[in-house]
């Protein structure tokens, strides 16, 4: 008797959350709101404005399928991760140790953070015509466009997380006979790091943006077949493909949410004190 319980229980899937409950529902509605907005013209004899244009999720659905066997649409998929990925790594290399110096270094922070208060405005799609023609290959301006979209906005979490630590605990720590290297590892990185996994959250989602950007004006890189997402998405509109566009748009949706998703779970596990209980 015991056996069959038992057996009977580990055979029961896991219940959804009620959050996770609540997003399918909300999908579902807005698949349906898309579904009749977009067939209104032929279900009620008008189409409704802007939405009645857009191609219907069935239709979207059905291309999708079929490219979901084109070596082609996979390569974009790969083109534009590989590079999202180098210039976010590119990002964080540089810029959690520019941001950690500016806060802790009044010289540091006196000498750099003028001139990068003046460059964080420009939109990193502004450095497009620059970087192609300054650097070698279309590829390396993508990257470096992508590097700078993910850049400011990793440093400026940095420096804002560190100058918003607590004086008392750097007084706590030199009362108790703490060196400036322990102050820094025991102190300093450990408050910073949730800025870190917000920066970097934040950083990834402009990444996507400028990377697809960038890959539409520079003509894909110089990656001979298949050029990113974004090339995707401007081959499809070059060619009249209005669904294609809208399956490189979700696409792209489905890359940044799994990234940014993959980011906050490593967050989560560098920064266990923050985890709900």
């Amino acid at each position: 008797m015991q056996a069959a319980v038992f057996s009977r229980a580990s055979l029961q899937l896991p219940m959804p959350s009620q959050a996770t409950r609540r997003a399918v529902v909300s999908i579902l509605l807005f698949i349906v709101f898309w579904e009749a907005g977009s067939r209104s013209k032929e279900w009620l004899g008008t189409a409704l404005p802007w939405i009645g244009m857009v191609p219907a999720p069935s239709a979207v659905l059905q291309v999708w399928g079929g490219l979901l066997t084109d070596p082609g649409y996979w390569q974009s998929w790969y083109l534009s991760l590989m590079r999202v990925l180098m210039g976010f790594t590119a990002a964080m290399l540089v810029g959690i140790p520019l941001g950690l110096l500016m806060a802790v270094s009044r010289v540091f922070n006196d000498m750099w953070f003028p001139s990068f208060e003046v460059l964080r405005p420009i939109p990193p799609l502004a450095w497009v015509p620059a970087s192609i023609i300054f650097w070698p290959t279309q590829e390396l301006s993508i990257g470096f466009v992508t590097f700078l979209g993910a850049f400011f906005a990793v440093v400026i979490n940095v420096v804002g997380g560190a100058k918003s630590i607590d004086t008392r605990f750097f007084h706590a720590a030199r009362a108790m006979g703490a060196s400036q290297w322990d102050i820094f590892r025991r102190v300093v990185l450990p408050a910073t790091l949730p800025s870190i996994v917000v920066g970097s959250s934040v950083g990834m989602g402009i990444t996507w943006n400028v990377v697809v950007a960038a890959e539409m004006i520079s003509g894909g890189g110089s990656s001979g077949s298949g050029g990113g997402l974004g090339f995707f998405i401007w081959n499809s509109y070059v060619g009249g493909s209005y669904e294609q566009i809208v399956v490189g748009m979700i696409s792209i949706g489905i890359a940044g949410y799994a990234c940014s998703e993959a980011l906050r779970r490593l967050g989560g596990l560098a920064t266990p004190w923050l985890r709900k209980r």
